[in-house]
C-alpha cells in the first residue's frame, strides 16, 4: 500500500521526468531550426520542382502513383483523370477532383472551406495582428505588405488552413466574389509544419505568399475590399500558380509585384481560383460586419465545400 508521503514523493519524480521529457522534445525541435537554416531553402526548393517535372514513362505511372498515394494517405478515388495521365509528379499533386467529390454546401448563406487540408490557429483581427501559434503574433498589415488596406480588416476575422501531401492541392472561393488585384510578395521559404510554426517568428510574413484582394458579392461597386485570401509557399513547394492570371510565385529576381482588375475578376462560390504545386497553407481573412466564421481547433479535418461560416 503506497503511503500519502511516498505516493506524494512518486508523483514528484514522475512530474520531474516529465518535465525533463518535455524539455528534449522542445530542444529538439529548435535544434532542427538551426539545421533549416543551415539549408539552401530556395535552391532545394527550386530542386524539389525541377525533380517533379521530369515525365514519368507512362507505363510506370500508375505504380509509381499509387505507391505515393499509400505514403501519404491521398484518395485516388476522388481523382478525375486516370493515373496514366499524370505526366510528372507534379501534375498528380496538382490533380483535379471527379465531379460531386467536394459538394459545395448547399446553405445559400453559408462560407465555406477554400481548399482541403486541416484548421490552424482562427479567431478575430485584433490591433492589427494574427495568430500564427498559441503565444505568438504577427502583423497583418506585414503579411499584405499594404498598412493601408489591411486597417479595413481591424474587428474582422481569420482563419489558417494547412494543406498537407495527401490533400487535393487547388484553392478555391468561399463566396461569390470579384477579385480586385492580386500581389506577388517575394520572400523565404520556411516550412510551415510545427517546427516552422513555433521556432520562426513572423512565419507567413517571411515566406513568399500571393495575396489575392476581393469585395464580396457578385456585383461590382465602390466598397473597398473585404476578404482577402493568401496563399503563402514554403519549403519544397514548387509555385503558387493563378487561374486567371499568369501572376506565379518562384519567379527569378522577382520584386514585388501587384496587378489590378478594374472592372474585378468574378468567382463563384466554390469556383477554383489557384494552386499549389505542393501542399502548403491558405490565411482567410474577412472584414468586420461582413460574416461569422465557425471556429474549429486546430488540427480539425477541412473539407472543400463545407460550411465554415455564415454571410451577413
Amino acid at each position: 500500500m503506497v503511503t500519502g508521503k511516498s505516493g506524494s514523493a512518486k508523483s514528484r519524480v514522475r512530474s520531474l521526468v516529465e518535465a525533463l521529457g518535455k524539455m528534449r522534445r522542445e530542444e529538439t525541435r529548435l535544434g532542427w531550426i538551426g539545421v533549416i537554416r543551415l539549408l539552401p531553402r530556395s535552391a532545394l526548393s527550386a530542386a524539389i520542382g525541377r525533380v517533379a517535372a521530369v515525365r514519368i514513362p507512362r507505363k510506370l505511372r500508375p505504380f509509381l502513383w499509387r505507391g505515393f498515394a499509400a505514403a501519404v494517405g491521398a484518395d485516388l478515388s476522388e481523382a478525375r483523370d486516370p493515373l496514366e495521365t499524370f505526366e510528372c509528379l507534379q501534375a498528380f499533386f496538382t490533380r483535379a477532383l471527379r465531379p460531386g467529390a467536394r459538394p459545395v454546401s448547399p446553405r445559400v448563406d453559408a462560407l465555406v472551406a477554400p481548399c482541403d487540408g486541416a484548421w490552424g490557429e482562427s479567431g478575430k483581427v485584433k490591433l492589427g495582428r494574427l495568430v500564427q501559434v498559441k503565444g505568438r503574433t504577427y502583423s497583418l498589415a506585414d503579411l499584405l505588405d499594404d498598412p493601408d488596406r489591411a486597417k479595413h480588416f481591424e474587428g474582422g476575422f481569420f482563419a489558417t488552413f494547412y494543406l498537407a501531401p495527401r490533400d487535393y492541392h487547388r484553392f478555391h472561393a468561399p463566396c461569390d466574389a470579384r477579385v480586385q488585384k492580386a500581389t506577388h510578395v517575394p520572400g523565404q521559404l520556411w516550412p510551415v509544419n510545427r517546427i516552422g510554426l513555433e521556432g520562426i517568428p513572423d512565419l507567413f510574413v517571411r515566406n513568399e505568399r500571393i495575396c489575392a484582394h476581393m469585395q464580396m458579392g457578385d456585383r461590382l461597386s465602390n466598397e473597398s475590399t473585404d476578404l482577402v485570401m493568401v496563399a503563402v509557399g514554403a519549403t519544397l513547394v514548387g509555385k503558387i500558380r493563378l487561374t486567371f492570371d499568369e501572376l506565379a510565385s518562384r519567379r527569378p529576381g522577382a520584386e514585388k509585384t501587384t496587378h489590378s482588375y478594374p472592372h474585378g475578376i468574378p468567382l463563384r462560390r466554390g469556383e477554383e481560383w489557384g494552386r499549389f504545386e505542393f501542399g502548403s497553407t491558405i490565411v482567410l481573412i474577412v472584414g468586420p460586419g461582413r460574416a461569422s466564421l465557425t471556429e474549429q481547433p486546430p488540427g480539425t479535418p477541412l473539407r472543400l465545400g463545407e460550411a465554415i461560416g455564415s454571410l451577413f
